[in-house]
C-alpha cells in the first residue's frame, strides 16, 4: 500500500489550500480515511476521518468549520480543503489508512 499527499505550501493567514493523497496498492473504498497533523514540538494530531463511502465525517474542533475533508473513490484520492488558515495550522499534513501512512506535505503559514 502506498500513500502520497500533495499541496503543502506557504500560505498567507486567512489563505487556503487543498491538500491531495493519493492511495495505491489497496481497495481504497474499503477504508475509511484520516488526516493527521504534527507540528514541530507538538503532538500528532488527528484532523478528521471520512467513511469509505463519505457519509459521515468528523473533525477536530481546531479546524471545525475551516477544514473539509472529501473523497472520490473512483481516483482512489483523498482530500482536505482548509480554509481560513491561521499560523497555528502549521504542520507536517499526514494521511492514513488502517495502518498505513503517507509521508507528509509541509504546510506554513505565515505572512
Amino acid at each position: 500500500a502506498q500513500l502520497v499527499e500533495s499541496g503543502g505550501g506557504l500560505v498567507q493567514p486567512g489563505g487556503s489550500l487543498r491538500l491531495s493523497c493519493a492511495a495505491s496498492g489497496f481497495t481504497f473504498s474499503r477504508f475509511d480515511m484520516s488526516w493527521y497533523r504534527q507540528a514541530p514540538g507538538k503532538e500528532r494530531e488527528l484532523v478528521g476521518t471520512i467513511t469509505r463511502t463519505g457519509d459521515s465525517i468528523n473533525y477536530a474542533d481546531s479546524v471545525k468549520g475551516r477544514f473539509t475533508i472529501s473523497r472520490d473513490n473512483a481516483k482512489n484520492t483523498l482530500y482536505l480543503q482548509m480554509n481560513s488558515l491561521k499560523p497555528k495550522d502549521t504542520a507536517v499534513y499526514r494521511c492514513k489508512a488502517w495502518a498505513w501512512w503517507g509521508q507528509g506535505t509541509q504546510v506554513t503559514v505565515s505572512s
